[in-house]
């Protein structure tokens, strides 16, 4: 079958949040022809595949694309978030992609659509569902909203082993698994699974009857912390500030941690246990309560087989309860941890050069591509911000946003941009402080006092985790 040829100024490979944040910003300030490919049914990437019950860790009020709001800026008034900015559910935020492309993408006539489709690299791909060809001229970039690989429960390869009489379940298929059964066991300390203890809580199952597998207790954030309305400024732009200072004033990353708790900026689930792991879930202090009240979390480090009747770890084995659901979390959220330069030739890989926030990340990209020409400039711009994974990943990661914030805040142009783009969150809060509210302006200026210092350490704190590093090497 001879292949279909097609041209675009842009080829954006994956539709789902990123690939849709940077479509959106070059579908607005630029007059480029794009073309979106993706494997799925509809935009949204992950999402279409999500389990039932998930909802953002963050705010609506900064998710999604730059021209379309998500939320409202509804304030939750029932359930573990009240009082917070409401967090959208899976359903909600399928549904949001796919009124962008609807209603906005496709009705501009620059944006072509071909859900179903596998990309094969070279301007190739190929329909799912009628094995029809296309090949791609493109005239400027190759976008790969793809490289931050989500890994969700329901397709992942587990890292364990299980026999066959198990009563199993990945946690997408959790709520058509649910059969009377008196005991569950979470396996993943993560945020998937998080969300499912505190659904089978909030289902009514006692506390004492789930059976928490956590191979690596994490450090969490407080949601409070990332509320972007100027009723929740002490607490957002406080945090900041106290974030800065625990760093300026710390002694080593030990002690950092304990300051960053003190003030808290960080929370772990159980005061005795010291967390190995930062992955930037967030949690409102009720759900930090509500799995404070859980008594059975199992350290053993992780499964290794899933028997009828015990789960086997290396050095350890685990008697299950009778009649127990199995249920898997155990997916990483994130797969590919390696960097690439997100500008290199003909080729844009959008990663995170914000922590916590990869659609912003993505949009700034965007913007990056359409406002300026040198290659170079653009490379500045966007450096990556690594992805953490192990608690001391937080100190790179922490020193990678503080330096492209300060590159930002030297170029007037972006920084009027991020000021004005709906993903930011709190630039907005922090420009709109009245010269005479001497509270607020003594919050900034903590913040913008420790900032230097704080830099300062996490370079030290840097240059002592390479060296224990090549130690170990």
């Amino acid at each position: 079958m001879k292949a279909e040829q097609l041209t675009c100024d842009y080829l954006v490979v994956g539709s789902g949040a990123v690939g849709m944040a940077f479509a959106d910003v070059l579908l607005n300030e630029t007059k480029a022809n794009i073309i979106i490919v993706d494997k799925y049914a509809k935009p949204g990437g992950h999402w279409n595949l999500a389990y039932p019950f998930v909802t953002l860790h963050q705010p609506s009020a900064f998710y999604g694309v730059c021209s379309r709001e998500l939320n409202r800026g509804v304030i939750d008034k029932t359930g573990m978030n009240k009082g917070l900015m409401s967090l959208a559910s899976g359903a909600e935020v399928s549904a949001y992609f796919d009124a962008v492309m609807q209603e906005t993408f496709l009705p501009s006539g620059r944006v072509q659509y071909f859900p179903l489709c596998n990309y094969e690299g070279d301007g190739k791909f190929t329909s799912i569902t009628g094995g029809k060809t296309f090949e791609v001229s493109v005239n400027k970039k190759v976008v790969d909203a793809t490289y931050l690989n989500t890994s969700i429960p329901l397709t992942h390869k587990p890292s364990f082993t299980r026999d066959d009489k198990v009563d199993f379940t990945p946690v997408n298929t959790l709520t058509q698994h649910v059969k009377k059964q008196e005991n569950y066991v979470v396996l993943g300390g993560g945020k998937t699974g998080i969300d499912t203890c505190l659904w089978l809580l909030n289902n009514f199952v006692e506390p004492e009857n789930i059976h928490w597998v956590v191979s690596r207790d994490a450090w969490l954030l407080n949601r409070k912390n990332t509320q972007p309305l100027d009723e929740f400024f002490f607490d957002s732009i406080g945090a900041q500030a106290n974030q800065m200072e625990a760093i300026a004033q710390s002694s080593s990353i030990d002690n950092m941690f304990d300051k960053l708790e003190e003030k808290g900026v960080m929370l772990r689930i159980d005061e005795s246990v010291r967390p190995s792991m930062f992955h930037g879930a967030t949690v409102s202090e009720a759900e930090l309560a509500a799995l404070k009240r859980l008594p059975n979390i199992i350290r053993h480090g992780r499964v290794k087989h899933v028997g009828e009747h015990a789960l086997e770890f290396d050095s350890a084995k685990w008697v299950m309860p009778k009649n127990t659901l199995v249920i898997d979390c155990s997916a990483s959220a994130i797969t590919n941890l390696d960097i690439k330069p997100v500008f290199n030739g003909n080729t844009i890989t959008p990663q995170t050069v914000r922590a916590y926030q990869p659609v912003f990340s993505a949009a700034l990209i965007a913007h990056v591509e359409a406002a300026y020409d040198d290659e170079a400039t653009k490379q500045k711009l966007t450096q990556v911000v690594p992805l953490p994974n192990r608690d001391i990943d937080w100190v790179p990661m922490t020193a990678a946003m503080l330096r492209n914030m300060h590159i930002w805040s030297e170029a007037p142009e972006l920084r009027e941009w991020i000021r004005n783009c709906r993903l930011d969150g709190f630039s907005k809060i922090v420009h709109g402080v009245e010269k005479d509210d001497m509270a607020k302006l003594q919050v900034l200026g903590r913040l913008k006092g420790a900032s230097q210092p704080a830099m300062a350490k996490l370079m030290e704190f840097m240059h002592m985790l390479r060296a224990s590093e090549q130690i170990a090497s």
